[in-house]
């Protein structure tokens, strides 16, 4: 597929918006010149970064919905179209997450946790599609490296993970099939610094965290607004992602046994300070960083090189032999 408009021609929907990967997209997006749809449940925030971003010609708005709804969605979706006549590229940021054993969380929890994550994606991709088919477009979807793997004490959230990829690639073949002009790109960020964690529903008697190495939301929305406009299937952020996927892939049983491992590196010291988190209702929105224990990465060279194929295809190669020496290693071991 060709690519599409450059950036300063592009209106662009970003939901998720209030806070980490959404807030550092919508942020890039404006500084690029591109034009703002920005979406999430905290209103207040969304109508100060819309007067942030929008500037003096107003090029950013703010709707308020739950992405879980789809007449929210379409309300989204409306808006857009009131005030630009239309949109180009629609990305579905928002996300939420649940640290804790599975036999523990509540139904209600895990209901909402999939309302958000998977049907948000879906209401998203399928509304921003009917439209998208008139003069095509991107439909960006950030999923996770946990579209991949399982993490232990966040299975929800994997789960929920795992469902967003079959979706978004069984919606890219059907869009292909019939001809459409949309690209549908799947994001996998590894961690990522950003207030997710202290912003999650916590079932343990710790802090939570996420497992390192981490690296800062600015390149998550170099990958995506790089995607709206080069068509690209599949990226992932973080070359450590990268590392932990292949592994799996390698040799799962060896990955399955770091269980014990990856729990331990999901929690920090000090009690839960706000267990409820913000899963059921929004509040401390507005930050595009959170404040993890350990160092944050400046980039990951190895995105920044898959952003270009023919460059990649080296990268891989090069990630594969590591990976392969780390199992097998682990494998003996064991």
């Amino acid at each position: 597929m060709a690519k599409h408009k450059p950036l300063t021609e592009q209106v662009i929907v970003v939901t998720g918006a209030s806070s980490g990967i959404g807030l550092a997209t919508a942020r890039k997006a404006a500084e690029l010149g591109a034009c703002l749809v920005l979406v999430a449940r905290s209103g207040d925030v969304l109508a100060a970064l819309a007067n942030e971003l929008g500037g003096p010609k107003d090029r950013a708005i703010a709707v308020v919905a739950d992405v879980g709804q789809r007449a929210d969605v379409q309300a989204v979706a409306d808006a857009a179209i009131a005030r630009f006549g239309r949109f180009d590229t629609w990305v579905n940021v928002a996300g939420v997450t649940v640290y804790g054993p599975l036999r523990e969380i509540s139904q209600e929890d895990q209901e909402r946790l999939i309302q958000t994550n998977l049907w948000g994606t879906v209401n998203g991709s399928l509304i921003a599609a009917e439209h998208l088919r008139g003069h095509g477009g991107a439909i960006i979807n950030v999923g996770s490296i946990a579209s991949d793997l399982a993490f232990p004490f966040q299975g929800l959230y994997a789960t929920s993970k795992h469902a967003v990829k079959g979706f978004t690639d069984t919606l890219r073949m059907e869009l292909i099939a019939e001809g459409a002009q949309i690209s549908v790109t799947l994001i996998k960020p590894a961690s990522i610094d950003t207030p997710l964690p202290d912003r999650a529903r916590n079932y343990m008697d710790r802090r939570p965290t996420l497992p390192p190495p981490i690296y800062p939301p600015e390149e998550v929305a170099h990958a995506i607004l790089h995607a709206a406009v080069n068509p690209q299937r599949d990226i992932i952020v973080g070359g450590g992602g990268k590392l932990f996927v292949m592994g799996k892939e390698f040799a799962p049983g060896a990955y399955d046994e770091l269980a014990p491992a990856i729990i331990a590196m999901q929690k920090r010291s000090g009690p839960p300070e706000a267990p409820e988190g913000t899963l059921h209702n929004p509040s401390r929105a507005g930050q595009v960083r959170g404040d993890p224990p350990i160092y944050v990465m400046r980039s990951s060279a190895y995105t920044r090189v898959s952003l270009h194929p023919l460059a990649s295809a080296g990268a891989v190669a090069g990630l594969a032999t590591v990976a392969a020496l780390l199992l097998s290693r682990a494998t003996r071991k064991g």
